[in-house]
């Protein structure tokens, strides 16, 4: 039976329900009488930052994660001109994904990186 559901009928759409004429919901209730206000809206923003990807360059695997500037809140220094990147900067969240111990131990070792200081990097061994 290819295409139905758990309860053998065609799966529901992803529409909210209409309410019921005759059956009232109590105020601030949505379907399946779970509060509207529970689910926090999706940061879309947020979700697409999180997502690392993988360079490679002459001094190892790197993963790299955008920080927005709304995300960044606190103040870090950039490993590259010893400066600060103050919160409200757009950023980089940078790791060695090839560290010696493992990939535990380079994302404890993560630093955060001026974005035109990690692309201008030299390769020089620290």
């Amino acid at each position: 039976m290819g295409g139905l559901g758990q309860n053998g009928y065609m799966p529901r759409s992803n529409r909210p329900r209409r309410p019921v004429s005759g059956k009232g919901s109590a105020p601030g209730r949505g379907a399946g009488g779970k509060r509207s206000g529970d689910v926090p809206e999706l940061d879309l923003e947020r979700a697409r930052a999180g997502i690392a990807r993988r360079e490679s360059a002459p001094d190892g695997e790197w993963m790299v994660r955008t920080m927005t500037a709304r995300n960044a809140e606190k103040t870090y220094i950039c490993p590259e001109c010893s400066t600060a990147v103050p919160p409200g900067i757009a950023h980089l969240v940078v790791w060695k994904d090839d560290h010696l111990f493992g990939a535990a131990a380079g994302l404890a070792e993560r630093r955060h990186w001026h974005t035109n200081c990690w692309m201008t990097r030299s390769y020089r061994y620290r």
